[in-house]
C-alpha cells in the first residue's frame, strides 16, 4: 500500500476562540459559550470554553449553572450565547484556506478537517511538517485563529496526534514512530473508546494503549463483538486504512411531507413526525453522522411558516431521542396555532462523525 501523509486539523476551542476574535478585550479571561434553553435564566448547557475556563473544570455539555459556580471567583469570566451563523462564517473562510493545501480535502465539521497531502509532499514527512506550518501561519495571519495539526500515515493516528499538543500544536508521527507514540497514551485517546469501555479495561488493569495491545483479538471479539473488537485491536496498533474522501460541508438533512389533510391535531401531526424522524435517523446512520441540532417546520394553509429548533447537550443519533425532541417541539409550536398546517418537516444538523465505526472490519 502507498505510504500516505494525512493531516487532521482541529481548531482550538473554536466557538470561544471566534468570540475572542470578535472582541479582543475578553482574550485572557475565562470565556464560555453557552446554549441557553427556552426556559430562561441560566437554564442550558455549555457549548465550549477556552483553556482559561477549562482549568477550573468548565467543559462542553455541563449545565450553565454548574459552570458559573465553578467560575464564581473569576469575577471577569465571560458567558456568551452561541452565535452559530458567525461561527459558520469564520469556518467557511478557514476551510477555503485549508482546502488549497490538500490533494484531497475532507470536511468533518465547522472546526475540523482531514487532508491527504501525499502528492504535495511526495510522501516526505519533513516536507509535510513544513507545509503544515505554512498552513497554520496563513490561518493565523488572515483570521487570527490557531489550530492544532496531526501529521501521520492515516486518519486515526492524525486525529489522536492533533490532540496531543493543544492548543496551537503540531505533532508528526512517522510510520516507524507509531508504536512509541501510542504506547504511553491512555486508551481513551482512541476515538470510539468511551467511559464504559474504559471501565471494563480498568477492571483488567489495562490503562495504556501499550497494555491494550497485549490482549488477543479473539478475546476482544468476545468482549465487544467482532466489529468493535477488531477496531480496538487495530486502533491500538495504529492501523487504519480508511482513505481521506472529498466531502463538502453538509449543512443539514431534512425531510418534509404534505399532509393528507390540513390539520392542527397533535396526534395526527405526531404520526407524520414519527415517519420523518425514522427516515432522517436512518439517513444519519448510513452517513456515519451524529447530529446536535433538531428542528421542525410548519407550512400553513396560507403558506406562512413556523419553525422550532433545539440543540442537544451532546451529539447523538438515537431515534427515540430524535422522536422525543421533535414531538416536544411540535407541542410547543402548536401553542396558539390557529391556522391549519398543510406541510410538516423535520431537520437535523450540526453534524459530527461517529468515531471508530467505518470500515473497521477491513483490517481483519
Amino acid at each position: 500500500m502507498e505510504r500516505r501523509v494525512v493531516f487532521h486539523i482541529d481548531f482550538d476551542y473554536f466557538y470561544a476562540q471566534c468570540e475572542e476574535i470578535r472582541d479582543s478585550k475578553i482574550k485572557g479571561k475565562c470565556v464560555v459559550v453557552c446554549i441557553f434553553s427556552e426556559r430562561g435564566g441560566d437554564s442550558g448547557a455549555i457549548a465550549t470554553a477556552n483553556y482559561n475556563a477549562r482549568k477550573f473544570g468548565v467543559k462542553s455539555g455541563i449545565p450553565i449553572i454548574l459552570a458559573k459556580n465553578k467560575l464564581k471567583e473569576q469575577t471577569d469570566a465571560v458567558f456568551l450565547p452561541a452565535d452559530f451563523d458567525y461561527y459558520s462564517d469564520i469556518s467557511s473562510k478557514a476551510m477555503e484556506i485549508i482546502e488549497k493545501y490538500a490533494d484531497v480535502f475532507e470536511y468533518v465539521g465547522r472546526d475540523e478537517a482531514y487532508l491527504d497531502v501525499t502528492k504535495k509532499t511526495e510522501g516526505d514527512f519533513d516536507k509535510a511538517e513544513h507545509l503544515a506550518q505554512q498552513l497554520k501561519n496563513e490561518i493565523r495571519n488572515n483570521l487570527k485563529l490557531t489550530c492544532s495539526i496531526g501529521i501521520t500515515p492515516n486518519k486515526l493516528l492524525s486525529k489522536i496526534a492533533s490532540d496531543f499538543k493543544k492548543p496551537d500544536g503540531l505533532t508528526t508521527v512517522k510510520p516507524e514512530q507509531t508504536e512509541q507514540f501510542l504506547s504511553t497514551l491512555n486508551i481513551r485517546e482512541i476515538p470510539g473508546i468511551g467511559k464504559k469501555t474504559e471501565d471494563i479495561f480498568s477492571e483488567m488493569n489495562v490503562k495504556t494503549i501499550e497494555e491494550l495491545t497485549k490482549i488477543d483479538v479473539f478475546d476482544l471479539n468476545k468482549m465487544f463483538g467482532r466489529k468493535m473488537g477488531v477496531y480496538i485491536f487495530n486502533s491500538s496498533r495504529g492501523i487504519d486504512n480508511e482513505v481521506v474522501r472529498p466531502r463538502p460541508p453538509t449543512i443539514q438533512f431534512s425531510k418534509i411531507t404534505t399532509l393528507k389533510k390540513n390539520s392542527k391535531e397533535l396526534e395526527f401531526l405526531q404520526e407524520n413526525i414519527e415517519g420523518l424522524c425514522i427516515q432522517l435517523n436512518r439517513l444519519a446512520t448510513e452517513n456515519n453522522k451524529m447530529y446536535r441540532s433538531i428542528g421542525i417546520q410548519f407550512v400553513n394553509e396560507d403558506l406562512s411558516t413556523k419553525t422550532k429548533s433545539r440543540m442537544l447537550r451532546n451529539p447523538g443519533n438515537n431515534l427515540e431521542e430524535l422522536k422525543k425532541v421533535a414531538n416536544h417541539l411540535l407541542e410547543e409550536a402548536l401553542v396558539g396555532q390557529e391556522i391549519l398546517v398543510r406541510r410538516i418537516g423535520v431537520r437535523i444538523s450540526e453534524f459530527s462523525d461517529v468515531e471508530g465505526q467505518s470500515n473497521i472490519t477491513n483490517y481483519f
